[in-house]
């Protein structure tokens, strides 16, 4: 049985410019007397959809969205996008307070046209950069974080990135969904407030292209999924595990690129969020919850990261080897130093690694026994 209640189903709403916004709360049943305020913004007209180019080359789309250069960057507290609506200022979110809400990204990468653009993958091909990009802001408080909202508020996003998950994914033209999360200055957040994203993709993107060929690779060759034996692998040597879950364990990989780099990966083949059961998600809410804390508890300072859920693309050939799984990584390498990705990293895409896998696990455990018994209960 689920250690928690389901959140409810969101309550739909939209923006002055027509862009939807959800709200999900964090229990089973929409707050008593809660109805969706309405934005009373005099907003601009959305912008158009961007443009894809594809880089023969290398063999990549690129979206090319000019209006984001306009986007909000860095505002006061007191002026916040992501901060309930005010009295005194009127922002992103119409209500007074709220747990999770998720909303159309003003200024997206993707969008926010979404249809299926059929065009070759060929030297000076362009199509419309549809897609959608969403905004989930993980509660109203302007200096928390996922690590302070604690493990009930976790269960809650999860349960949002699941719910857009297959929302989008069942979009025309959208191919592949990836909810993830930058937080910290030193990672390029143009928004302090605690947030995340959701990019839904009109293709299969390259991160993704590379895992699916190395994992048919690896069928062909062994029979097996490679993800399945990557996870046998790192629980039969043990120097690299965190966790180990009745659902799920974590690790930091055997040729980790950055100098903390955490995976976190489901005990059985599923091929996104959604495909996750109550007790699942319950466990994924509590072991993101120390993941993040122990992240955290590195330094004394909070630690920069990007935390990103590889799922299966809608349509690709290979998309029965896809196994969903978190990357959380950060570019800290010491207390006052990151990794920068310069030359042999950004040109070569060669990395050069500072930190051992096996050195940064130790530090990550050293971490986690910090923190035993200081974990807030759910």
């Amino acid at each position: 049985m689920d250690q928690n209640p389901s959140p409810s189903e969101p309550v739909r709403t939209t923006l002055a410019d027509g862009r939807e916004l959800l709200y999900f709360f964090d229990e089973a049943t929409v707050p008593a007397g809660f109805t969706a305020p309405a934005d009373t913004r005099d907003l601009p007209a959305r912008p158009a959809t961007s443009q894809l180019r594809y880089d023969a080359l290398a063999g990549d789309w690129i979206s090319f969205a000019a209006h984001r250069q306009g986007r909000t960057h860095l505002p006061a507290a007191s002026e916040c996008p992501l901060c309930p609506t005010r009295a005194d200022m009127a922002s992103e979110i119409p209500a007074d307070t709220y747990d999770v809400v998720v909303f159309e990204n003003r200024f997206p990468s993707f969008g926010p046209g979404q249809h299926a653009s059929q065009v070759e993958a060929e030297l000076g091909a362009q199509r419309p950069s549809h897609g959608r990009c969403e905004v989930i802001a993980f509660g109203p408080g302007h200096t928390d974080s996922l690590t302070t909202l604690g493990e009930r508020r976790i269960r809650t996003v999860i349960e949002a990135w699941a719910q857009r998950t297959t929302e989008l994914g069942a979009l025309e033209g959208i191919e592949q969904v990836f909810p993830f999360e930058n937080r910290g200055a030193e990672i390029g957040v143009t928004l302090h407030h605690p947030h995340g994203q959701v990019y839904a993709y009109p293709y299969t993107t390259p991160r993704t292209e590379n895992h699916l060929a190395r994992a048919a690779a690896h069928r062909a060759r062994t029979g097996n999924n490679l993800m399945a034996d990557v996870l046998d692998f790192e629980v039969a040597d043990g120097r690299r595990v965190l966790e180990r879950g009745t659902h799920f364990t974590t690790f930091v990989p055997y040729a980790a690129r950055m100098p903390v780099e955490v995976h976190l990966v489901p005990h059985r083949q599923v091929a996104d969020l959604g495909e996750l059961t109550g007790d699942e998600r319950d466990e994924l809410a509590a072991m993101y919850h120390r993941l993040l804390l122990t992240v955290d508890g590195l330094y004394s300072t909070p630690t920069p990261y990007i935390s990103g859920w590889f799922q299966a693309p809608r349509t690709h050939e290979h998309r029965t080897e896809a196994w969903l799984h978190l990357q959380l990584t950060s570019p800290r390498r010491a207390e006052n130093k990151l990794k920068y990705l310069a030359g042999s990293e950004a040109a070569m895409g060669a990395f050069i690694g500072d930190v051992t896998p096996e050195a940064a696990a130790a530090a990550l455990r050293e971490s986690a026994a910090r923190l035993t018994n200081t974990i807030p209960a759910l």
